[in-house]
């Protein structure tokens, strides 16, 4: 095949979300037992699309000290708003999405006071450090001292978005198990909340979520609008996600199960188990790459996992390899694995061909979806994929 092969272009058209409505009722309880009535939708926080966000941001900055609270609430980007991070005895600094570095928000530093008094705002931190405030999608971590007391927060804008899903609409026809990488912020946990609703609702699947940091579902006991009609698992302790994903198989008959941040070895084999039931599978791992994947002993298992093979000297001569080869030893558990790049530029593999075709040095055929100046959805074929870039 040509380093440089000849380009397909398919050109697929932005469809409608159903959901939400302009200006959606969503009812949930507020954290005192207070109904919040109609959601803030605005523009896509990246400013460059026609979807709809709604992000509760009003209840994020409640929990912060007043003067930062006034702050944002008059900053004119605080519709791209990806984190706050207070520090005891640093400023106070807020990150945006598409910047690189961060906005100090005051010149004086954190006091004890102030992050006691943001904790005291929020839910339960549980095994992992983190913790969210009821009735909305956000998510704050904690940094602890050797001690155990909190000395900073990471404070996460949560938002559910729609359009997301019209990047792979296609492959959720196919009824076949889907894997999301990417890094940190990219939005694999809002794909994985939007993929939930549609196939809950559009679909007509049952769906089960486990959620184990309550990032897809949003805190408290009653999920988020934004799932649909997707039920939720929630997660007592991080160390048993794996049984909570088997029991949600065993106990509740789903056709599709949902699970973010697969990361242990214990995971990926129950991901293997819950496929051979022939239950759908859409997960997120760490990683950014299909390579992170291979070369990871802990998840590889999700892409098949890997071998080493010693050949025959005729059988090497053959292939003109050496007699120790690397080899795909399973059919992956996910048969589809897509790399988040940016938020709206994702490539996609079919993974048993890519990952037999890495292990033998070459390179694979995927497709390049991304979105034009129409906010069209666009998919182009190449063959040029290194792991790096394309």
């Amino acid at each position: 095949m040509a380093a440089c092969a000849a380009r397909c272009v398919f050109l697929v058209p932005l469809l409608a979300p159903k959901y939400p409505l302009p200006h959606p009722r969503l009812r949930r309880r507020g954290g005192r037992g207070g109904w919040i009535g109609t959601a803030r939708c605005s523009p896509e926080a990246n400013g460059s699309w026609g979807g709809i966000v709604e992000d509760d941001l009003a209840e994020l900055l409640q929990i912060l000290p007043r003067d930062l609270r006034d702050n944002l609430q008059n900053e004119p980007r605080k519709d791209q708003l990806l984190e706050v991070v207070l520090d005891l005895g640093r400023r106070p600094e807020a990150r945006f999405l598409g910047d690189s570095g961060g906005q100090y928000l005051r010149d004086s530093e954190i006091s004890q006071q102030e992050l006691e008094a943001a904790q005291q705002a929020v839910g339960e931190f549980g095994g992992d450090n983190r913790a969210g405030i009821e009735g909305t999608l956000h998510r704050i971590s904690a940094i602890r001292s050797r001690k155990g007391m909190v000395v900073g927060l990471t404070c996460r804008v949560g938002r559910a978005v729609t359009g997301h899903v019209d990047m792979v609409r296609d492959l959720l026809n196919y009824k076949e198990s889907i894997l999301f990488l990417g890094r940190p912020g990219v939005g694999k946990t809002t794909v994985m909340r939007e993929i939930a609703r549609v196939l809950a609702d559009e679909f007509q699947k049952r769906v089960v979520i486990v959620d184990t940091s309550n990032e897809i579902g949003g805190d408290g006991d009653i999920p988020h609008a934004a799932i649909g009609g997707a039920r939720r698992m929630q997660v007592p302790e991080p160390s048993m996600q794996h049984r909570v994903m088997i029991e949600a198989v065993e106990n509740h008959m789903p056709e599709v199960v949902i699970v973010d941040e697969i990361g242990t070895e214990a995971e990926a084999q129950a991901c293997r188990s819950i496929a051979e039931r022939g239950v759908m599978l859409i997960g997120t791992a760490h990683g950014e790459r299909l390579a992170n994947i291979i070369k990871n002993p802990t998840l590889s298992d999700l892409i098949g996992g890997v071998e080493t093979v010693t050949l025959g000297d005729d059988e090497a001569r053959a292939r003109g390899s050496q007699k120790s080869i690397l080899e795909r030893k399973a059919p992956p558990t996910f048969p589809f694995l897509i790399e988040m790049r940016e938020r709206h530029y994702w490539v996609t593999h079919r993974t048993e061909r890519s990952v037999d075709m890495l292990l033998h040095g070459k390179k694979p055929l995927v497709e390049v979806r991304k979105r034009d100046n129409k906010f069209q959805v666009v998919i182009e074929r190449w063959a040029t994929y290194d792991g790096d870039g394309l």
